[in-house]
């Protein structure tokens, strides 16, 4: 009769890769949801609190640039030196919105974001449509 013989196997070092898979999971699956918190896709309703410190909130400027190469400064007419001076009496921290139609110049997109470079303003938001 012949015997068995039972092989056994010594663990030198355990497989990690299973680990690291679900780990790279759950890592995708919290940035995500985090990423949707930060936008406001996931409704989260705030605390109210009594005793609040309000800030100024800072109102946006926009300055629009249409396809005739006219510029607007909040809604009025404005040549580039105008516009220069509009701008430089705004804060820094203040945040630029610039609205620009597609068929304008793109030399036009050039002068007003010089402007805003030369002054230092660097809170800048570039409207575009999807």
């Amino acid at each position: 009769m012949a015997k068995c013989k039972k092989s056994h196997k010594r663990f030198d070092s355990i497989n990690v890769i299973p680990f690291i898979d679900i780990m790279l999971v759950l890592l995708v699956m919290v940035l995500t949801t985090a990423t949707f918190i930060k936008q406001g896709v996931i409704p989260v309703n705030l605390p109210e609190a009594k005793a609040t410190d309000k800030k100024d909130v800072k109102k946006e400027v926009t300055v629009y640039v249409n396809a005739a190469g006219e510029m607007f400064f909040e809604k009025e007419k404005v040549d580039l030196a105008t516009l220069e001076s509009k701008l430089s009496a705004v804060s820094k921290e203040q945040t630029v919105v610039l609205r620009s139609d597609k068929e304008s110049k793109f030399q036009d997109f050039v002068s007003v974001m010089d402007i805003l470079k030369r002054l230092g303003h660097e809170q800048l938001y570039i409207v575009t449509k999807k």
